[in-house]
């Protein structure tokens, strides 16, 4: 791989890894704050009150976080990889310049009313977390169909000049890709803010601090983890699996290990790619499944990656297996914790289980891991191309930007981006030393050996 290349592609994925930490917990602790701010409208609870307006900060700050960091990778598509601007500009400006002009000034414009909220009717800030949630989620809506075009291309022509262009924005908006992979990056998002929520009242419960609103934190976040866990395995995941092996049928092959076509094709739960013998090493593999899963059918045949031309195999399949594997597993992970947390929740149990609320708290990292693994997984997976079936990654940089340029910048990016990260957690550190509500500091440790 040429080198510029190389550099290009490792700052493309750094920036944007690091920036998705961000954006995935708005969008899904939106949908919590909706549910929490309609608690509030409905019943009038003033502890339900205190619980979104400690959420909303911690929202505020995440969005903060996300807008500075996205605005980096906006200028890449000019400023590393001109040539694939150039082509598919008239396609990707369409979906990017709609979630600028009406995604993103919607949730910045309706944040602020929330900042400022104590101004407002409990009905105002309820229409505002509304807006707020719509914002996000379209924001997420628009992205995510620029992506589905680049892994399957609709509604687009190539004109005389060679760059493509929209033939239909409803056709470009209802991309058959975008429906599975809307549903499961969205469901995924609500296992990062749940998992969020639970970790922080598993950390004051333990602590004994803030006891009535921990324990909402817990309630909150195991319920809404627990449901969209379950969802993103099924129906969203296999949904999302199944138009892979659909449209990218190299993709689903090589994520899965499958070197060779064969009937009966089972899925390997664990094993070590061997590219000088085209195995799997090691394997645990559960025969049969893999054809199941795919066609309903356990002695289906299965095509593997010898039944493609070997120069359009993702060129990193070790790590793309990897990848895939890491984040299907951490979600059979997710799906298991917060299940035992809500049948002990049912139970009347998980506030005095220590155990299963360390393993709360602990695992409040888990969920960026999986997503990171997912979305490492749908891009290496599209390699070698940029479009997929139409240009290249290789043909699509920028020609004048060297090797030295975009290692200059990469490193330039690493080390601001590691400012930022570190002011990040101290500015969500405070708002987590701080508390929720103007009664936490009357529950504190004094209560702690009468609650746990």
């Amino acid at each position: 791989m040429d080198s510029a290349l190389l550099y290009d592609r490792l700052q493309f994925a750094f920036t944007a890894t690091f920036h998705y930490l961000f954006p995935q917990l708005t969008m899904g602790l939106a949908l919590l704050l909706l549910y929490l701010r309609s608690r509030v409208l409905l019943a009038g609870d003033e502890h339900y009150e205190e619980v979104a307006d400690f959420w909303t900060k911690v929202f505020a700050i995440n969005f903060g976080f996300g807008v500075v960091t996205g605005i980096p990778l906006e200028f890449q598509f000019g400023t590393n990889w001109a040539r694939f601007s150039n082509y598919a500009g008239g396609v990707i400006g369409q979906t990017l310049a709609m979630e600028g002009t009406f995604a993103f000034f919607l949730e910045s414009s309706f944040l602020g009313i929330l900042l400022f909220r104590k101004r407002f009717s409990r009905r105002v800030q309820w229409f505002a977390t509304l807006m707020l949630f719509l914002g996000t989620w379209l924001s997420g809506y628009f992205i995510l169909a620029t992506n589905a075009w680049m892994q399957h291309p609709v509604a687009y022509q190539v004109g005389d000049d060679g760059r493509v262009f929209v033939t239909s924005l409803s056709g470009l908006l209802t991309n058959p890709w975008l429906f599975w992979q809307f549903a499961h990056n969205m469901t995924a998002t609500v296992v990062t803010a749940s998992s969020v929520v639970a970790a922080v009242g598993a950390y004051y419960l333990l602590s004994g601090q803030y006891l009535s609103h921990a324990r909402t934190f817990l309630c909150t976040g195991v319920v809404a983890g627990a449901i969209a866990s379950g969802l993103m395995i099924f129906p969203t995941g296999h949904g999302n699996a199944d138009q892979v092996f659909k449209y990218q049928p190299i993709k689903g092959a090589a994520f899965e290990g499958l070197f060779r076509t064969e009937r009966k094709a089972g899925l390997y739960l664990v094993g070590q790619p061997n590219l000088e013998t085209m195995t799997i090493d090691n394997p645990i593999e559960i025969p049969g499944v893999l054809s199941f899963l795919v066609y309903n059918d356990l002695y289906a045949r299965v095509q593997g990656l010898d039944a493609f031309p070997r120069d359009e195999w993702p060129d990193n399949l070790p790590l793309l297996y990897y990848a895939y594997h890491v984040m299907a597993g951490l979600g059979t992970i997710f799906a298991l914790l917060f299940g035992a947390a809500l049948l002990s929740l049912w139970r009347g149990r998980l506030f005095h289980m220590k155990w299963l609320l360390w393993w709360l708290m602990l695992c409040a990292p888990f969920p960026y891991i999986a997503t990171s693994a997912g979305w490492m997984t749908a891009e290496l997976g599209r390699q070698p191309w940029l479009v997929y079936g139409l240009l290249r990654t290789s043909h699509g940089t920028s020609p004048l930007v060297h090797s030295g340029n975009a290692l200059f910048t990469l490193i330039g990016f690493l080390g601001l981006y590691m400012l930022l990260g570190l002011l990040f957690v101290l500015l969500v550190s405070k708002v987590i030393r701080q508390g929720p509500g103007s009664s936490g500091a009357s529950e504190m440790r004094t209560h702690h050996g009468a609650s746990l």
